[in-house]
């Protein structure tokens, strides 16, 4: 992509009505934009990292033999009547047609996944299954401060398991752990992440988050100086003790919630009549797992523990482009060309390119090469065009180094 083609802009200063620094950088260097408290645009370099979220969870879920689908955002009143989620869920956006007509908008899918699924398990031939989506979600949330940490529409992945006994679907929450934990690392905050002991409210005794340590985190985890196992602060209200290993000293860190899972059980399958027929012949109902991750509020999470005073700092896999192309001199001249001729051959092989080819001064695109965060940067100067190289420097690092176009170019 060329800077010039771009009609969004880094900004000068970052916004002053924003708590989080995650907020603040993604919005100076025109990454997302606000429309109100919680709710944001996804400008285009923000855009490409939203969907490097989605390809690398995409392909966690796709490894766990999950099908993909995608669910409405209106959901008819009557089944969130049937599972009591409808005067009991306080952050439900309900909405109302000139029929009088009563639907929500979805927070999350269980009341339509379930009656869903009703139509394709009977059997217990037809388990154990998994169908996840990645989509829009709405909910009433207070604290809508936090940019797209916690946010009022938001992006989310929720994968449903579906499982005739529990020892099947005990395997598959484990399964679930380990695709969590890879995703996180592969979004470049798998060291800072724990997976994290939580209440399992009426479902089960725990459910898990995976809470990433940062001090701009607004929950409390506390990690166990003996085995590492963190839990929550609801948790830690109610557990003298780590559940994992029974270690009573613990380390309390800030944190932001970036996934959680729970076993579901038969809460949800139970008010659809979604059950199946044994081998005995008997009907049983279908045990389930759900499974969440916000794409946002990874984004944001990212943003905030990665970036530095200079601006954000992407890993590979999420940033919008893999190299930062920048030519230090006149359109009409031989710098320009050869930036511009390596831009051609780098996006010829596949490579993606952000070329900053505006008519701006050097200390302008140094800066915002800094706030965009691309992993390498590659300059072009009278210096470099003289030894025929480029100069390259990755992201947080301080030397540079000369780099010939052939070194530069996959094969």
């Amino acid at each position: 992509m060329r800077a010039r083609t771009l009609f969004t802009k880094t900004r000068k200063e970052a916004p002053k009505d924003e708590v989080s620094k995650s907020a603040r950088l993604l919005i100076q260097a025109g990454f997302i934009d606000k429309l109100q408290a919680g709710v944001y645009t996804y400008l285009p370099l923000g855009l490409r990292v939203l969907k490097n979220i989605e390809r690398i969870i995409r392909e966690e879920m796709d490894a766990l033999g999950a099908n993909e689908i995608l669910m409405p955002s209106l959901h008819p009143k009557e089944n969130w009547e049937t599972t009591g989620r409808w005067a009991t869920m306080d952050d439900l956006y309900k909405v109302k047609d000139s029929s009088g007509r009563e639907n929500a908008l979805g927070g999350t899918h269980e009341e339509v996944i379930s009656p869903l699924m009703k139509q394709f398990i009977s059997s217990y031939r037809d388990l154990p299954r998994a169908v996840y989506q990645i989509q829009n979600k709405f909910r009433m949330e207070l604290r809508a401060k936090s940019g797209i940490l916690r946010g009022r529409e938001f992006i989310m992945k929720d994968l449903y398991s579906f499982h005739a006994t529990e020892d099947d679907l005990v395997d598959f929450y484990e399964r679930v752990k380990n695709a969590y934990l890879s995703i996180f690392s592969r979004a470049g905050i798998g060291e800072m992440t724990r997976l994290t002991f939580a209440s399992g409210g009426s479902f089960s005794r725990y459910s898990h988050e995976f809470q990433t340590v940062t001090e701009a985190g607004e929950d409390l985890i506390y990690i166990c100086r003996k085995c590492k196992t963190a839990i929550n602060k609801e948790i830690k209200a109610e557990h003298a003790e780590c559940p994992s290993c029974d270690g009573d000293s613990f380390t309390e860190e800030k944190s932001i919630e970036v996934g959680n899972i729970f076993s579901l059980k038969t809460k949800f399958s139970e008010p659809f009549g979604l059950s199946f027929k044994n081998e005995k012949g008997g009907s049983t109902p279908v045990l389930m797992g759900c499974y969440g991750i916000g794409l946002g509020r990874l984004m944001g999470a990212v943003a905030e523990v990665l970036s530095d005073d200079a601006g954000l700092v992407w890993p590979k896999e999420l940033a919008p482009f893999d190299y930062h192309l920048i030519a230090l001199g006149p359109e009409s001249g031989k710098v320009f060309k050869n930036a511009e001729a390596l831009y051609e051959k780098l996006s010829s092989a596949g490579v993606r390119v952000f070329f900053d080819d505006r008519e701006v001064s050097a200390g302008e695109k140094f800066a915002d090469a800094d706030l965009i965060g691309i992993p390498t940067r590659i300059v072009a100067s009278e210096k470099t065009a003289r030894e025929e190289k480029f100069e390259v420097k990755e992201r947080t690092a301080e030397e540079t180094r000369l780099v010939g176009e052939s070194e530069l170019i996959p094969r």
